[in-house]
């Protein structure tokens, strides 16, 4: 029986060769931000807000044209299940 992730690892690769790693709880979380910020704006130079999970008081801001691509892997937490 397949694990469900805990999380999901959301790492942005930009043009400036930095990569970033932001987390969201549940895959359709992402999916909802990158379709509602990321396409619509995907040649724009004006920020936009990148969600960063358990920091309170910080925020990360991106230009949706230096993106250059996007790796999302999923995270577990529990042990490792033995047979």
């Amino acid at each position: 029986m397949p694990r469900k992730p805990d999380e999901y690892s959301v790492f942005l690769f930009l043009s400036s060769g930095h990569r970033e790693e932001v987390r969201f709880a549940q895959i359709q979380d992402f999916q909802k931000w990158y379709s509602g910020e990321i396409v619509p704006n995907f040649d724009s130079e004006q920020f936009i807000n990148v969600p960063i999970k358990n920091i309170q008081g910080e925020y990360m801001v991106v230009r949706p044209s230096s993106i250059m691509a996007i790796r999302v892997e999923p995270v577990f937490f529990g042990s490792v299940e033995r047979v």
